[in-house]
């Protein structure tokens, strides 16, 4: 072969090698686009699950935060909200004591010391002999039961009735209705601020009254729960005894002949009753006799015959 045909042979291998190394070059580049997309497809699917990770961690910190407990912490199950009993209580006594107004003044120093108070009282005398007093008295219900044993102390106890009523449920439901009512009252609030329109705001405004008339029955209602719950109610009638009648003695000369003019002016009473009521009929009936006379006379006359007695 001569150089030129060499020189020939060497271009077409170098052409050969340059065209397949381009293809080669070629085909890495597109691998590696493919690659670097699909790289870019999975970072952001790991990153938009880690944002996902993220956001779920951050929420369930945010609980855990809210119920008290520390992120990564198991979470504690809610626990079960304790309620209180709620009872009225009240009492009636009725006690015989030697002075009315003592026991009243001593009722009155047992209810206080207990730390509470007297509601009413009312003292009157009875047949001109005797007193007696009435007292309402409202005691706090933890010494309920040592004053109602003192005050049955304090003389003869003649009746005692205790009443108690679980009103826990309705006490329940009063504060559930409040908390209720209070959130509808702040809704319309809320719609109040945003209404531009008169009629709305007029409209509003009705409805608004009517919840708040609403809410504040409930509180009073809350309020009444609360004072009978806190504070227990007895009643106590304290009564003198009857002055007994005095013994009389035995009788003498002197009661037996006042007892027997006594009974003598009662019986000429009751004959001149006697007498007086009779009266009208015995001068009817004289009066008719003395008529049948005049007449016997007459007849007598006519016949020829003498009048009687000559």
């Amino acid at each position: 072969m001569t150089r030129t045909d060499v020189r020939a042979v060497g271009r077409t291998r170098t052409a050969l090698v340059a065209g397949l190394l381009t293809a080669v070059l070629a085909l890495s580049g597109c691998g590696a686009a493919g690659d670097s997309d699909d790289a870019s497809s999975s970072d952001e699917r790991a990153l938009s699950a880690a944002g996902q990770n993220k956001a779920g961690a951050g929420e369930a910190a945010s609980d855990a935060k809210q119920d008290g407990a520390e992120p990564g912490s198991p979470k504690k199950p809610d626990p079960v909200t304790a309620t209180a009993t709620h009872v009225i209580r009240t009492a009636s006594l009725s006690v015989e004591v030697r002075s009315a107004s003592r026991a009243a003044a001593t009722a009155r120093t047992v209810a206080q010391n207990a730390g509470g108070l007297v509601a009413s009282e009312t003292t009157e005398q009875v047949d001109d002999t005797h007193d007696s007093s009435h007292l309402v008295l409202r005691v706090p219900q933890g010494r309920y039961d040592s004053v109602l044993r003192e005050l049955s102390g304090a003389g003869k106890l003649l009746s005692r009735t205790s009443t108690a009523k679980d009103v826990t449920d309705q006490v329940v439901d009063v504060e559930s209705r409040i908390a209720t009512q209070r959130s509808s009252v702040a809704r319309v609030r809320k719609l109040m601020d945003r209404a531009d329109k008169l009629a709305d705001v007029v409209t509003l405004e009705g409805e608004l009254s009517s919840r708040q008339a609403s809410l504040e029955s409930l509180l009073a209602q809350q309020a009444s729960l609360e004072d009978r719950t806190a504070l227990a109610t007895i009643t106590l009638d304290l009564m003198e005894p009857e002055a007994a009648p005095e013994e009389e003695g035995d009788p003498g000369f002197l009661d037996a002949l006042s007892g027997g003019w006594h009974a003598f002016l009662t019986m000429l009473r009751w004959l001149a009753v006697a007498v007086g009521a009779a009266a009208p009929f015995l001068a009817a009936a004289a009066l008719l006799l003395v008529l049948w006379r005049m007449l016997s006379r007459r007849r007598g006359t006519k016949a020829g015959q003498p009048p009687a007695g000559e």
